[in-house]
C-alpha cells in the first residue's frame, strides 16, 4: 500500500512539474509578443507551413464532413418529413464544434507533430545550446512565432471548414433523392438558425486550441532527449498530447460559452 501512495505521489510531483514548466514557457512565449516584428519573417514562413499548406488537406476533410453530416441527418429527418431544417444542423453541428476541433486536430498533426520534430531534432544536437550561445533567446527565437502562427492560422482555417462543410453538406442535400432540399430552403433554415454568437463561440474555441497545440508541440519538442528514438517519441507524443488536451478544453470551453 505504501509503494502504490509512493507511486501516486511520484506521479503527482512530475504531474505539477510538467504544469509549473508549461505554464512557464506559456509566460515567457507571451512576454516575446512584443519581440513579434524582428521575428517578422518567421512568423510568416510558420503561417505558411500552418495556415496555407493545410487548405487543401482542409477542404476536402471539410467537404467530406459535411456531405456526410448531410446524408446521415437527412435521411433520419426524412423520416419524419423534417428534412427542411437540415441546414440549421449541418450548420449549428460544424461552427459549433466540427470546425474547430477538426481544425485543431489536422493542424496538431500535420504542423504540430512537424514543430516538436523540428525544435526536438535541435534540442537534440544541441543547436539550441548553440542559439544561447549567441545570445539567441530559444524562446523567442522558436516558440513565440509558433504560437502567434497558431493563434491566427487556426481560427482562419476554422472558418474556411465551416464554409466548405456547409457547402458540402447543401450539395447533398440538394442532389440526395430521399432529402432533396432546395439550395434556397437550406440556406433559409442555415440564416435563420445561426447567430453571430455561436459563430463567435466556434472561433474562440479555435484560438485557444491553436494556443494549446503551439504551447504543447514547443513544450514537447524543448523537452526531447535520447537522440532519433527520442525524437520519434517526443512526436508521437506532441500529438497524442495535443488530442487530449483540444478535447478536454472544449468540453469546459462549451459549458462556459453555453
Amino acid at each position: 500500500m505504501n509503494r502504490v501512495l509512493d507511486a501516486i505521489g511520484r506521479r503527482l510531483i512530475y504531474f505539477q512539474e510538467i504544469v509549473g514548466e508549461a505554464l512557464i514557457l506559456l509566460g515567457q512565449t507571451i512576454y516575446f509578443f512584443r519581440e513579434a516584428h524582428r521575428n517578422f519573417q518567421s512568423i510568416l514562413v510558420q503561417i505558411t507551413i500552418i495556415g496555407y499548406e493545410t487548405l487543401p488537406v482542409a477542404a476536402v476533410m471539410a467537404f467530406f464532413v459535411g456531405m456526410v453530416l448531410a446524408l446521415n441527418t437527412g435521411v433520419e429527418l426524412n423520416k419524419y418529413g423534417s428534412q427542411t431544417i437540415i441546414g440549421a444542423i449541418v450548420a449549428h453541428s460544424m461552427v459549433r464544434e466540427l470546425g474547430p476541433v477538426m481544425t485543431s486536430f489536422l493542424v496538431a498533426g500535420r504542423a504540430g507533430s512537424a514543430m516538436a520534430a523540428e525544435i526536438g531534432v535541435m534540442k537534440v544536437y544541441e543547436e539550441i545550446d548553440a542559439l544561447k550561445t549567441l545570445d539567441i533567446n530559444p524562446v523567442r527565437y522558436l516558440a513565440m512565432p509558433r504560437m502567434i502562427a497558431c493563434l491566427l492560422c487556426v481560427p482562419a482555417l476554422t472558418i474556411f471548414v465551416d464554409f466548405i462543410g456547409i457547402i458540402g453538406g447543401a450539395i447533398i442535400s440538394n442532389l440526395h433523392p430521399k432529402i432533396f432540399v432546395s439550395y434556397a430552403t437550406y440556406y433559409d433554415s442555415l440564416t435563420a438558425a445561426l447567430k453571430l454568437r455561436e459563430v463567435a463561440n466556434g472561433l474562440i474555441k479555435s484560438v485557444a486550441f491553436g494556443g494549446i497545440i503551439a504551447l504543447v508541440c514547443c513544450y514537447v519538442g524543448f523537452k526531447t532527449s535520447g537522440g532519433a528514438r527520442g525524437i520519434g517519441r517526443s512526436t508521437t507524443r506532441s500529438v497524442v498530447l495535443s488530442f487530449m488536451m483540444v478535447l478536454i478544453a472544449d468540453y469546459f470551453l462549451t459549458r462556459i460559452l453555453m
